[in-house]
Protein backbone atom coordinates (compact mmCIF):
# COMPACT_ATOMS: atom_id res chain seq x y z
CA UNK A 1 0.00 0.00 0.00
CA UNK A 2 2.86 2.40 0.76
CA UNK A 3 4.46 1.77 -2.80
CA UNK A 4 1.22 2.39 -3.82
CA UNK A 5 0.71 5.36 -2.33
CA UNK A 6 4.00 6.68 -3.61
CA UNK A 7 3.77 5.79 -7.53
CA UNK A 8 0.54 8.07 -7.01
CA UNK A 9 2.08 10.66 -5.96
CA UNK A 10 5.04 10.55 -7.99
CA UNK A 11 2.47 9.84 -11.07
CA UNK A 12 0.27 13.46 -9.94
CA UNK A 13 3.97 15.55 -9.78
CA UNK A 14 4.69 13.95 -13.01
CA UNK A 15 1.46 15.35 -14.34
CA UNK A 16 2.27 19.12 -13.11
CA UNK A 17 5.57 19.06 -14.67
CA UNK A 18 3.54 17.99 -18.30
CA UNK A 19 1.11 20.82 -17.75
CA UNK A 20 4.08 23.39 -16.67
CA UNK A 21 6.26 21.98 -19.86
CA UNK A 22 2.89 22.48 -21.93
CA UNK A 23 2.52 26.16 -21.17
CA UNK A 24 3.50 28.92 -23.67
CA UNK A 25 7.06 30.88 -22.44
CA UNK A 26 6.22 33.85 -21.12
CA UNK A 27 9.15 35.73 -19.31
CA UNK A 28 9.16 39.02 -17.79
CA UNK A 29 12.12 41.15 -17.06
CA UNK A 30 13.61 40.59 -13.49
CA UNK A 31 13.95 43.95 -11.43
CA UNK A 32 17.19 43.20 -9.07
CA UNK A 33 15.96 46.17 -6.80
CA UNK A 34 12.68 44.71 -6.29
CA UNK A 35 12.19 42.47 -3.06
CA UNK A 36 8.89 41.54 -3.40
CA UNK A 37 10.36 37.72 -3.62
CA UNK A 38 12.10 38.27 -0.63
CA UNK A 39 9.23 39.25 1.40
CA UNK A 40 7.20 36.81 -0.63
CA UNK A 41 9.81 34.08 0.31
CA UNK A 42 10.08 35.23 4.25
CA UNK A 43 6.53 35.57 4.60
CA UNK A 44 6.38 31.63 3.46
CA UNK A 45 8.77 30.34 5.36
CA UNK A 46 10.42 28.63 2.39
CA UNK A 47 7.16 26.34 2.23
CA UNK A 48 5.51 25.68 -1.20
CA UNK A 49 2.22 25.78 -0.88
CA UNK A 50 2.19 28.71 1.55
CA UNK A 51 1.58 32.79 1.08
CA UNK A 52 2.81 33.76 -2.86
CA UNK A 53 5.58 31.39 -2.81
CA UNK A 54 3.83 28.81 -5.62
CA UNK A 55 6.40 26.66 -6.95
CA UNK A 56 6.13 23.15 -5.35
CA UNK A 57 9.81 21.94 -4.12
CA UNK A 58 9.45 18.29 -5.00
CA UNK A 59 9.16 18.56 -8.32
CA UNK A 60 13.04 19.68 -9.00
CA UNK A 61 14.08 16.03 -6.62
CA UNK A 62 12.52 14.65 -9.35
CA UNK A 63 15.24 15.53 -11.52
CA UNK A 64 12.28 14.77 -14.32
CA UNK A 65 14.76 16.49 -17.53
CA UNK A 66 16.62 12.68 -17.25
CA UNK A 67 13.33 11.04 -18.64
CA UNK A 68 12.11 8.35 -17.98
CA UNK A 69 14.19 5.48 -15.77
CA UNK A 70 13.74 2.09 -14.60
CA UNK A 71 14.06 1.46 -10.84
CA UNK A 72 16.56 -0.98 -9.75
CA UNK A 73 15.94 -3.93 -7.45
CA UNK A 74 18.09 -5.75 -4.64
CA UNK A 75 20.49 -3.89 -3.85
CA UNK A 76 23.20 -4.09 -1.33
CA UNK A 77 22.64 -3.69 2.41
CA UNK A 78 25.23 -1.28 3.92
CA UNK A 79 28.42 -2.97 4.50
CA UNK A 80 30.65 -3.21 7.76
CA UNK A 81 33.34 -0.95 9.17
CA UNK A 82 36.37 -2.08 7.82
CA UNK A 83 35.41 -4.31 4.88
CA UNK A 84 37.46 -4.09 1.51
CA UNK A 85 35.71 -4.59 -1.99
CA UNK A 86 36.40 -3.62 -5.51
CA UNK A 87 33.96 -1.76 -7.48
CA UNK A 88 34.07 0.39 -10.47
CA UNK A 89 34.93 4.26 -9.85
CA UNK A 90 33.47 7.65 -11.47
CA UNK A 91 35.04 10.80 -10.52
CA UNK A 92 33.46 14.13 -9.90
CA UNK A 93 34.44 17.44 -10.64
CA UNK A 94 33.18 20.07 -8.53
CA UNK A 95 31.21 18.24 -6.49
CA UNK A 96 31.51 16.09 -3.41
CA UNK A 97 28.89 13.11 -2.74
CA UNK A 98 27.77 12.59 0.93
CA UNK A 99 25.58 9.85 2.49
CA UNK A 100 22.27 9.81 2.11
CA UNK A 101 22.88 12.76 -0.93
CA UNK A 102 21.05 12.12 -4.18
CA UNK A 103 23.19 12.70 -7.35
CA UNK A 104 21.79 12.56 -10.86
CA UNK A 105 24.31 11.28 -13.84
CA UNK A 106 24.14 11.98 -17.53
CA UNK A 107 26.87 9.38 -18.65
CA UNK A 108 28.37 9.89 -21.86
CA UNK A 109 32.23 9.46 -22.00
CA UNK A 110 32.94 5.14 -23.00
CA UNK A 111 35.52 4.22 -19.54
CA UNK A 112 32.39 5.73 -17.36
CA UNK A 113 29.39 4.16 -19.03
CA UNK A 114 31.91 0.94 -18.77
CA UNK A 115 31.82 1.76 -15.17
CA UNK A 116 27.98 2.16 -14.85
CA UNK A 117 27.71 -1.45 -16.64
CA UNK A 118 30.09 -3.26 -14.59
CA UNK A 119 28.21 -1.67 -11.32
CA UNK A 120 24.39 -3.02 -12.67
CA UNK A 121 26.10 -6.13 -13.10
CA UNK A 122 28.34 -7.30 -10.91
CA UNK A 123 27.61 -9.79 -8.19
CA UNK A 124 29.67 -8.84 -5.01
CA UNK A 125 28.45 -5.24 -4.73
CA UNK A 126 25.41 -4.84 -6.92
CA UNK A 127 24.38 -1.46 -8.10
CA UNK A 128 27.27 0.09 -6.14
CA UNK A 129 29.91 2.62 -7.51
CA UNK A 130 32.72 4.36 -5.66
CA UNK A 131 32.70 8.19 -6.08
CA UNK A 132 35.51 10.30 -6.00
CA UNK A 133 36.15 13.98 -6.25
CA UNK A 134 39.17 15.09 -8.59
CA UNK A 135 40.29 18.59 -8.61
CA UNK A 136 43.53 20.67 -9.34
CA UNK A 137 45.90 21.26 -6.98
CA UNK A 138 46.35 24.96 -7.07
CA UNK A 139 49.95 24.83 -6.45
CA UNK A 140 51.08 22.77 -9.20
CA UNK A 141 47.89 23.11 -11.22
CA UNK A 142 48.10 19.07 -11.37
CA UNK A 143 45.16 16.81 -11.24
CA UNK A 144 44.49 14.70 -8.29
CA UNK A 145 41.83 12.13 -6.48
CA UNK A 146 40.72 12.54 -3.23
CA UNK A 147 41.75 9.74 -0.95
CA UNK A 148 37.77 9.42 1.02
CA UNK A 149 34.57 9.08 -1.27
CA UNK A 150 31.58 7.66 -1.08
CA UNK A 151 29.65 4.93 -2.20
CA UNK A 152 26.38 5.27 -4.55
CA UNK A 153 23.91 2.98 -5.02
CA UNK A 154 22.37 3.39 -8.65
CA UNK A 155 18.64 3.35 -7.66
CA UNK A 156 17.67 4.57 -11.33
CA UNK A 157 18.94 4.26 -14.68
CA UNK A 158 18.15 4.43 -18.55
CA UNK A 159 20.12 3.19 -21.67
CA UNK A 160 20.08 5.74 -24.61
CA UNK A 161 19.78 5.30 -28.28
CA UNK A 162 23.22 6.98 -28.69
CA UNK A 163 25.00 4.67 -26.26
CA UNK A 164 25.08 6.74 -23.12
CA UNK A 165 23.50 6.42 -19.39
CA UNK A 166 21.10 8.52 -17.45
CA UNK A 167 21.57 7.13 -13.69
CA UNK A 168 20.05 8.39 -10.31
CA UNK A 169 22.28 7.75 -7.63
CA UNK A 170 22.25 8.26 -3.84
CA UNK A 171 25.49 8.31 -1.43
CA UNK A 172 25.89 4.97 1.00
CA UNK A 173 29.02 4.99 2.70
CA UNK A 174 31.94 7.07 3.23
CA UNK A 175 35.61 5.07 2.09
CA UNK A 176 39.40 5.27 1.51
CA UNK A 177 41.03 4.54 -1.58
CA UNK A 178 43.76 2.27 -1.33
CA UNK A 179 44.32 1.47 -5.03
CA UNK A 180 42.81 1.93 -8.46
CA UNK A 181 43.33 0.61 -11.80
CA UNK A 182 41.87 0.23 -15.35
CA UNK A 183 40.50 -3.04 -16.32
CA UNK A 184 40.08 -4.59 -19.41
CA UNK A 185 36.68 -2.39 -20.73
CA UNK A 186 38.43 0.83 -19.76
CA UNK A 187 36.68 0.89 -16.76
CA UNK A 188 38.15 2.75 -13.52
CA UNK A 189 38.50 0.47 -10.53
CA UNK A 190 39.45 0.99 -6.83
CA UNK A 191 40.16 -1.10 -3.95
CA UNK A 192 38.15 0.64 -0.95
CA UNK A 193 38.15 0.34 2.22
CA UNK A 194 34.63 1.25 4.56
CA UNK A 195 35.27 3.99 7.10
CA UNK A 196 33.92 2.53 10.53
CA UNK A 197 31.53 5.25 11.56
CA UNK A 198 31.70 5.94 15.36
CA UNK A 199 28.52 6.16 17.03
CA UNK A 200 26.83 9.55 18.30
CA UNK A 201 28.18 10.29 22.01
CA UNK A 202 26.48 11.62 25.10
CA UNK A 203 27.24 12.83 28.23
CA UNK A 204 26.33 9.36 30.69
CA UNK A 205 23.61 10.98 33.43
CA UNK A 206 26.48 10.76 36.30
CA UNK A 207 29.18 12.78 34.52
CA UNK A 208 27.53 16.20 35.20
CA UNK A 209 24.99 17.37 38.04
CA UNK A 210 26.17 15.43 40.86
CA UNK A 211 29.52 16.40 41.15
CA UNK A 212 31.81 14.52 44.00
CA UNK A 213 32.77 16.57 46.55
CA UNK A 214 36.04 18.46 45.65
CA UNK A 215 37.69 17.09 48.69
CA UNK A 216 41.28 16.77 50.32
CA UNK A 217 40.38 15.36 53.51
CA UNK A 218 37.44 12.96 54.34
CA UNK A 219 35.66 12.99 57.55
CA UNK A 220 32.41 11.53 59.24
CA UNK A 221 31.68 14.77 60.09
CA UNK A 222 28.77 16.00 57.93
CA UNK A 223 26.48 17.14 60.67
CA UNK A 224 28.85 19.03 61.80
CA UNK A 225 29.28 21.08 58.25
CA UNK A 226 26.38 24.17 58.84
CA UNK A 227 23.72 23.83 56.19
CA UNK A 228 24.10 25.90 52.69
CA UNK A 229 21.66 27.96 50.39
CA UNK A 230 20.33 25.11 48.68
CA UNK A 231 20.45 26.42 45.31
CA UNK A 232 23.96 26.96 45.55
CA UNK A 233 24.15 23.18 46.77
CA UNK A 234 22.36 22.11 43.28
CA UNK A 235 24.67 24.92 42.05
CA UNK A 236 27.71 22.37 42.63
CA UNK A 237 25.80 19.14 42.62
CA UNK A 238 25.81 18.85 46.31
CA UNK A 239 21.57 18.90 46.26
CA UNK A 240 22.22 15.16 47.78
CA UNK A 241 24.22 13.94 50.00
CA UNK A 242 23.41 10.23 49.56
CA UNK A 243 23.78 10.56 45.44
CA UNK A 244 27.15 12.17 46.38
CA UNK A 245 28.13 9.25 48.03
CA UNK A 246 26.60 6.49 46.24
CA UNK A 247 29.16 7.55 43.40
CA UNK A 248 31.87 6.55 42.33
CA UNK A 249 34.51 7.15 39.51
CA UNK A 250 34.36 2.86 38.75
CA UNK A 251 30.67 3.27 38.21
CA UNK A 252 30.86 6.25 35.98
CA UNK A 253 33.88 5.12 33.97
CA UNK A 254 31.59 2.10 33.57
CA UNK A 255 29.29 4.52 31.68
CA UNK A 256 31.56 5.83 29.02
CA UNK A 257 32.99 5.08 25.98
CA UNK A 258 36.09 4.42 25.05
CA UNK A 259 37.10 7.94 23.54
CA UNK A 260 34.85 9.65 27.19
CA UNK A 261 37.05 7.46 28.84
CA UNK A 262 40.41 8.92 27.43
CA UNK A 263 38.88 12.05 27.88
CA UNK A 264 37.79 11.93 31.61
CA UNK A 265 41.68 10.17 32.73
CA UNK A 266 43.14 13.14 31.15
CA UNK A 267 41.48 15.70 33.13
CA UNK A 268 43.00 13.66 36.20
CA UNK A 269 46.44 14.47 34.70
CA UNK A 270 47.44 16.46 37.83
CA UNK A 271 46.87 13.83 40.53
CA UNK A 272 49.27 11.51 37.94
CA UNK A 273 51.56 13.59 37.81
CA UNK A 274 52.07 13.94 42.15
CA UNK A 275 52.96 10.39 41.90
CA UNK A 276 56.47 11.56 39.17
CA UNK A 277 57.15 14.35 41.65
CA UNK A 278 56.65 12.71 44.97
CA UNK A 279 59.69 13.05 47.38
CA UNK A 280 60.31 11.10 50.51
CA UNK A 281 61.44 14.51 52.30
CA UNK A 282 58.56 14.53 54.66
CA UNK A 283 59.82 17.98 55.67
CA UNK A 284 59.22 18.90 52.12
CA UNK A 285 56.15 17.29 52.18
CA UNK A 286 54.94 19.10 55.35
CA UNK A 287 55.78 22.55 53.77
CA UNK A 288 53.77 21.99 51.05
CA UNK A 289 50.80 20.82 53.09
CA UNK A 290 51.19 23.92 55.46
CA UNK A 291 50.35 26.58 52.38
CA UNK A 292 46.66 27.44 52.65
CA UNK A 293 44.79 26.22 49.34
CA UNK A 294 42.78 29.94 47.99
CA UNK A 295 38.96 30.00 48.91
CA UNK A 296 36.42 28.69 46.75
CA UNK A 297 32.98 27.87 46.33
CA UNK A 298 33.79 24.12 47.50
CA UNK A 299 35.87 25.15 50.87
CA UNK A 300 32.28 24.57 52.86
CA UNK A 301 32.88 20.67 52.19
CA UNK A 302 36.77 19.87 52.99
CA UNK A 303 36.89 17.61 56.35
CA UNK A 304 39.59 15.90 57.88
CA UNK A 305 40.17 12.36 57.30
CA UNK A 306 40.33 11.64 61.23
CA UNK A 307 37.16 11.14 63.19
CA UNK A 308 38.96 12.24 66.46
CA UNK A 309 37.31 14.72 68.15
CA UNK A 310 40.34 17.35 68.04
CA UNK A 311 40.28 16.93 64.70
CA UNK A 312 36.65 17.13 64.00
CA UNK A 313 36.63 20.49 65.62
CA UNK A 314 39.49 21.43 63.31
CA UNK A 315 37.48 19.87 60.51
CA UNK A 316 34.72 22.21 61.34
CA UNK A 317 37.18 25.23 61.55
CA UNK A 318 38.43 24.54 58.51
CA UNK A 319 35.20 24.19 56.76
CA UNK A 320 34.17 27.44 58.15
CA UNK A 321 37.32 29.07 56.59
CA UNK A 322 38.68 29.80 59.96
CA UNK A 323 42.27 29.48 60.38
CA UNK A 324 44.21 28.12 63.47
CA UNK A 325 47.47 26.78 64.68
CA UNK A 326 45.17 23.48 65.51
CA UNK A 327 44.57 23.32 61.65
CA UNK A 328 48.23 23.65 60.52
CA UNK A 329 48.64 21.27 62.78
CA UNK A 330 46.24 19.11 61.46
CA UNK A 331 47.58 19.44 57.57
CA UNK A 332 50.78 18.08 58.93
CA UNK A 333 49.43 14.81 60.10
CA UNK A 334 48.78 13.45 56.97
CA UNK A 335 51.10 11.22 54.63
CA UNK A 336 51.39 12.20 50.62
CA UNK A 337 49.57 8.25 50.02
CA UNK A 338 46.32 9.90 51.95
CA UNK A 339 46.39 13.10 49.86
CA UNK A 340 46.47 10.90 46.82
CA UNK A 341 43.48 8.86 48.11
CA UNK A 342 41.39 12.01 47.77
CA UNK A 343 38.46 11.78 45.66
CA UNK A 344 38.60 13.73 42.39
CA UNK A 345 35.95 16.06 40.95
CA UNK A 346 34.54 15.31 37.15
CA UNK A 347 34.76 18.03 34.49
CA UNK A 348 32.03 20.94 34.51
CA UNK A 349 29.11 19.93 32.10
CA UNK A 350 30.17 22.32 29.56
CA UNK A 351 33.18 20.69 29.01
CA UNK A 352 31.24 17.23 27.82
CA UNK A 353 28.99 19.07 26.06
CA UNK A 354 31.79 20.02 23.47
CA UNK A 355 31.63 16.44 22.64
CA UNK A 356 28.12 15.41 23.23
CA UNK A 357 26.53 14.56 19.63
CA UNK A 358 23.17 15.05 20.67
CA UNK A 359 24.13 18.36 22.12
CA UNK A 360 26.29 19.45 19.49
CA UNK A 361 23.25 18.25 16.74
CA UNK A 362 20.66 20.37 18.57
CA UNK A 363 22.75 23.64 18.17
CA UNK A 364 23.50 22.56 14.32
CA UNK A 365 20.29 21.90 13.77
CA UNK A 366 18.94 25.81 15.49
CA UNK A 367 22.15 27.49 13.48
CA UNK A 368 20.48 25.66 9.78
CA UNK A 369 16.76 26.26 10.40
CA UNK A 370 17.90 30.06 11.26
CA UNK A 371 20.08 30.02 7.91
CA UNK A 372 18.00 28.44 5.73
CA UNK A 373 14.88 28.97 7.42
CA UNK A 374 14.13 25.21 6.87
CA UNK A 375 11.43 22.90 8.29
CA UNK A 376 11.62 21.46 11.75
CA UNK A 377 14.97 19.47 12.05
CA UNK A 378 13.57 17.19 15.28
CA UNK A 379 13.49 14.39 13.39
CA UNK A 380 17.34 14.38 12.56
CA UNK A 381 18.30 15.56 15.95
CA UNK A 382 17.57 12.34 17.16
CA UNK A 383 20.36 11.41 14.91
CA UNK A 384 22.88 13.03 14.95
CA UNK A 385 25.27 11.19 12.06
CA UNK A 386 22.43 11.57 9.41
CA UNK A 387 22.21 15.33 10.81
CA UNK A 388 26.41 15.94 10.24
CA UNK A 389 25.68 14.57 6.25
CA UNK A 390 22.86 16.28 5.83
CA UNK A 391 24.10 19.64 6.87
CA UNK A 392 27.23 18.94 4.90
CA UNK A 393 25.70 18.09 1.67
CA UNK A 394 23.64 21.44 1.56
CA UNK A 395 25.78 23.51 2.95
CA UNK A 396 26.65 26.63 0.70
CA UNK A 397 29.99 26.31 0.71
CA UNK A 398 33.16 25.68 -1.39
CA UNK A 399 33.74 22.17 -2.86
CA UNK A 400 36.98 22.26 -1.14
CA UNK A 401 35.25 22.68 2.48
CA UNK A 402 32.75 20.30 1.99
CA UNK A 403 35.77 18.00 0.89
CA UNK A 404 37.00 18.77 4.27
CA UNK A 405 34.07 17.71 6.06
CA UNK A 406 33.60 14.27 3.95
CA UNK A 407 37.15 13.29 5.07
CA UNK A 408 36.51 14.28 9.13
CA UNK A 409 36.62 11.60 11.17
CA UNK A 410 33.75 11.63 14.43
CA UNK A 411 30.39 12.92 14.32
CA UNK A 412 31.13 15.45 17.07
CA UNK A 413 34.23 16.97 15.11
CA UNK A 414 31.95 17.02 11.75
CA UNK A 415 29.15 18.95 13.71
CA UNK A 416 31.30 21.44 15.78
CA UNK A 417 33.17 22.06 12.39
CA UNK A 418 29.68 22.68 10.54
CA UNK A 419 28.67 25.28 13.47
CA UNK A 420 31.63 26.97 13.27
CA UNK A 421 31.12 26.92 9.24
CA UNK A 422 27.54 27.94 10.09
CA UNK A 423 28.46 30.84 12.59
CA UNK A 424 30.90 32.33 9.66
CA UNK A 425 28.95 31.82 6.66
CA UNK A 426 27.27 35.31 5.87
CA UNK A 427 28.88 36.15 2.18
CA UNK A 428 29.07 34.31 -1.48
CA UNK A 429 31.54 35.38 -3.28
CA UNK A 430 32.86 34.95 -6.56
CA UNK A 431 36.04 32.70 -6.36
CA UNK A 432 38.22 34.26 -8.95
CA UNK A 433 37.50 37.67 -7.74
CA UNK A 434 35.89 38.03 -4.46
CA UNK A 435 33.23 40.28 -5.66
CA UNK A 436 30.44 39.75 -3.80
CA UNK A 437 27.57 38.07 -4.70
CA UNK A 438 24.92 37.78 -2.17
CA UNK A 439 24.70 37.56 1.52
CA UNK A 440 22.89 34.39 3.62
CA UNK A 441 19.97 36.29 3.96
CA UNK A 442 19.63 35.86 0.21
CA UNK A 443 19.27 32.24 0.23
CA UNK A 444 16.38 30.34 -0.84
CA UNK A 445 15.21 26.76 -0.85
CA UNK A 446 14.00 25.89 -4.65
CA UNK A 447 14.45 21.86 -4.06
CA UNK A 448 12.85 19.49 -0.70
CA UNK A 449 16.66 18.62 -0.57
CA UNK A 450 17.49 21.93 0.10
CA UNK A 451 19.32 25.44 -0.65
CA UNK A 452 22.22 23.21 -1.86
CA UNK A 453 21.85 19.98 -4.57
CA UNK A 454 23.40 18.35 -7.69
CA UNK A 455 22.19 18.55 -11.20
CA UNK A 456 23.37 17.05 -14.51
CA UNK A 457 23.84 19.15 -18.06
CA UNK A 458 23.31 17.27 -21.45
CA UNK A 459 27.07 17.49 -21.67
CA UNK A 460 27.41 14.89 -18.84
CA UNK A 461 28.58 17.98 -16.55
CA UNK A 462 27.07 17.92 -12.85
CA UNK A 463 26.65 21.42 -10.87
CA UNK A 464 26.10 21.92 -7.20
CA UNK A 465 23.84 25.00 -7.54
CA UNK A 466 23.01 26.52 -4.38
CA UNK A 467 19.38 28.85 -5.09
CA UNK A 468 19.41 32.53 -4.15
CA UNK A 469 16.10 35.01 -4.99
CA UNK A 470 18.90 37.68 -5.32
CA UNK A 471 22.12 38.24 -6.31
CA UNK A 472 24.65 41.12 -7.46
CA UNK A 473 27.10 41.89 -9.79
CA UNK A 474 26.02 39.14 -12.40
CA UNK A 475 25.48 39.31 -16.05
CA UNK A 476 22.90 37.56 -17.81
CA UNK A 477 24.18 36.23 -21.39
CA UNK A 478 21.61 34.89 -23.86
CA UNK A 479 17.81 34.25 -24.23
CA UNK A 480 15.66 32.34 -22.11
CA UNK A 481 16.38 28.60 -22.66
CA UNK A 482 13.13 26.37 -21.59
CA UNK A 483 14.29 23.04 -22.80
CA UNK A 484 16.29 20.41 -20.03
CA UNK A 485 15.37 22.98 -17.30
CA UNK A 486 16.39 21.48 -13.84
CA UNK A 487 13.40 23.24 -12.49
CA UNK A 488 9.92 22.47 -14.47
CA UNK A 489 8.35 25.59 -15.06
CA UNK A 490 10.94 27.86 -15.08
CA UNK A 491 13.52 28.88 -18.06
CA UNK A 492 17.30 29.20 -17.28
CA UNK A 493 19.85 31.84 -19.00
CA UNK A 494 23.62 32.03 -18.70
CA UNK A 495 25.10 34.32 -15.59
CA UNK A 496 28.65 35.38 -15.57
CA UNK A 497 30.53 37.47 -12.95
CA UNK A 498 30.23 41.25 -14.38
CA UNK A 499 33.94 41.73 -12.98
CA UNK A 500 35.52 38.56 -14.22
CA UNK A 501 33.15 37.29 -16.51
CA UNK A 502 33.44 33.38 -15.24
CA UNK A 503 30.35 31.55 -15.40
CA UNK A 504 28.80 31.49 -11.78
CA UNK A 505 25.71 30.06 -12.66
CA UNK A 506 21.93 30.38 -14.09
CA UNK A 507 19.08 32.75 -13.85
CA UNK A 508 15.52 31.06 -14.07
CA UNK A 509 13.02 32.79 -15.16
CA UNK A 510 9.08 31.65 -14.52
CA UNK A 511 7.35 30.49 -17.78
CA UNK A 512 3.90 30.94 -16.12
CA UNK A 513 1.99 34.10 -14.53
CA UNK A 514 0.91 32.33 -11.44
CA UNK A 515 4.12 30.47 -10.74
CA UNK A 516 5.86 32.35 -7.79
CA UNK A 517 8.59 33.10 -6.76
CA UNK A 518 8.93 35.00 -10.72
CA UNK A 519 12.87 34.12 -10.90
CA UNK A 520 15.74 32.95 -8.90
CA UNK A 521 19.45 32.41 -9.16
CA UNK A 522 21.56 29.47 -9.53
CA UNK A 523 25.25 29.58 -8.23
CA UNK A 524 27.52 27.10 -8.97
CA UNK A 525 29.41 26.16 -5.60
CA UNK A 526 33.03 25.08 -7.15
CA UNK A 527 32.78 29.11 -8.30
CA UNK A 528 32.43 29.89 -4.53
CA UNK A 529 35.06 31.65 -2.85
CA UNK A 530 36.18 28.94 0.56
CA UNK A 531 36.91 32.05 3.10
CA UNK A 532 33.44 32.33 4.82
CA UNK A 533 33.76 36.24 5.69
Amino acid sequence: MEDDRILERERYQMEQIRELESEELQVEEVDEESSDDETNYRSSGGASASGEFTYNTSLAALHSYLGDVEDTHNRLAFLDGGAVLNVPLFYLEGVVLFPEATLPLRVIQPNFIASVERALRQVDAPYTIGMIRVYKDPNDGRIKLATTGTTAEIRQYRHLEDGSVNVVTRGQQRFRLKRRWMDVEGSPCGEIQIVKEDLPLRTPREAVGRLTPLSIFRSSVHSQIPPINRSRADQYGFGNENDSDAMSEESFESELSPIERRLHQSALVSCDMLDESASSDDENIEQQFRIQPARSPFDSFRRPFSTGKKQEADGVRLALGKRSMSTDNTWKKYSLNQFREAPRAFWPSWVYQMYDSYSLAQRAAGRWKQIVRAPSMDSYITKPDLLSFHIASKMPVSESTRQELLEIDGISYRLRREIELLESFDCVRCRRCETLIAKRSNMLVMSSEGPLGAYVNPHSYVHEIMTLFKANGLAVIGNPVKEYSWFPGYAWSIAECATCETQLGWLFTATKKKLKPRSFWGIRSSQVADDSR
